[in-house]
């Protein structure tokens, strides 16, 4: 398909960046939102999506925690914060 190689090499790009920016030296991820409630979940993303403040989504992580019998299903929301003394 004509462009395929390009757009898979910009994607790979995109993503070494990002391995590289939230790399275990450069910080840590700090949970800003976690619920087990699928329509706040939902609720709280748009809220975000829709606010004045604008979100660095490169920097975002949601993770799911597939709930089973015992555990019910966990939505969390995680942004990664840099360590003061990597920025000097």
């Amino acid at each position: 398909m004509p462009g395929q190689r390009k757009r898979k090499r910009q994607q790979q790009d995109v993503r070494r960046r990002a391995a590289l920016r939230t790399r275990p030296d450069a910080g840590h991820w700090q949970v800003i939102f976690e619920t087990q409630d699928e329509s706040k979940w939902h609720a709280h993303l748009r809220q975000l999506r829709a606010g004045p403040a604008r979100i660095d989504w490169a920097m975002t992580r949601i993770d799911t925690l597939c709930g089973r019998l015992v555990e019910p299903t966990t939505y969390r929301l995680s942004v990664f914060v840099l360590d003061t003394a990597c920025e000097q």
